[in-house]
């Protein structure tokens, strides 16, 4: 059975086998209510998620947000360390003035503070903003995680076999792999690679593009927190993690540093594909077997 929806600003695809008809469509259901439940608390758009109360309330005060909410922070938080400050949340407001995210409502100007320096985490899932003005983004993060959430809700229902897809953000279990096609970053229109996913995830990054104009490549949304642009060193990077909410923001990361996130991926036991502007593709030497490169 394989069902998809519009969530998180994308189609969310779900894919499962090996059980009952009526029990993998309970269990699809229940899959999809995980990632609405991320979509509904980690939306920088919707005034009314945990992200739109930590940034509108928490200079003022601590707010107290969902404990999915808190534990993705507390995962940024622990990648920005790792990463010496590669992997930032508090990039918002870099975000908002290249027009990648919608403004403050009252006019504020938004200012940037690094994430060690914005966020405090309190007790009872509670967040503070130590700098009014400043804002975080869970866009990095949030949809990884919400795949790992759909994946563990298709476990616990005891299927053998699941697949779940969030634009490309995507983690699967089970016997056969399953073989997935990477579009060139360049050129959205043609696929460059697949890559066999097993038991674990797959995250890209990459240059934007709409998905109904396929020309229209747009620059990439992925900012640099030590200089605030866009990043142009690497066109695309694709990494493969026991999970996508790691995968995910590994991508940023590998986007942001090249080959320099090498220990990193080490680390969080990942590999990445990446794609230079030139078009030259590399890839870590644990991952070369498992890729078919397209001529």
């Amino acid at each position: 059975m394989r069902r998809a929806r519009p969530l998180l600003g994308t189609f969310v695809e779900i894919a499962g086998a090996g059980i009952a008809a009526g029990a993998l469509d309970r269990a699809i259901d229940q899959a999809f209510d995980a990632v609405a439940v991320v979509h509904r608390l980690m939306s920088f758009h919707d005034p009314d998620s945990d992200v739109s109360r930590v940034n509108g309330e928490a200079s003022d005060r601590a707010v107290a947000v969902h404990p999915w909410t808190y534990q993705v922070l507390q995962a940024a938080l622990e990648l920005d360390r790792r990463s010496a400050g590669l992997f930032d949340v508090a990039v918002a407001p870099a975000l908002q003035r290249l027009g990648l995210l919608p403004r403050r409502a009252d006019g504020t100007t938004p200012q940037y503070a690094s994430i060690e320096d914005v966020i405090e985490l309190g007790g009872d899932c509670r967040v503070r903003l130590r700098h009014r003005g400043s804002a975080i983004d869970l866009g990095g993060i949030a949809k990884g995680f919400a795949v790992d959430q759909a994946i563990e809700v298709l476990r616990q229902h005891g299927l053998p076999r699941g697949l779940v897809n969030a634009g490309g953000d995507l983690a699967a279990f089970g016997d056969p792999p399953e073989w997935v096609h990477i579009r060139h970053p360049n050129d959205p229109r043609r696929v460059f690679a697949q890559v066999q996913v097993g038991d674990g995830a797959l995250a890209s990054s990459g240059r934007t593009f709409d998905a109904l104009q396929f020309d229209d490549v747009k620059n990439c949304a992925v900012i640099d927190p030590r200089s605030g642009q866009q990043v142009g060193a690497i066109a695309g990077a694709t990494a493969r993690a026991p999970s996508c909410m790691i995968a995910d923001a590994l991508t940023k990361i590998v986007m942001i540093a090249g080959e320099a996130a090498m220990p990193l991926l080490e680390h969080y036991r990942a590999s990445a594909l990446l794609v230079l502007p030139s078009g030259e593709v590399r890839a870590t030497a644990d991952w070369r077997d498992g890729i078919h490169l397209a001529a």
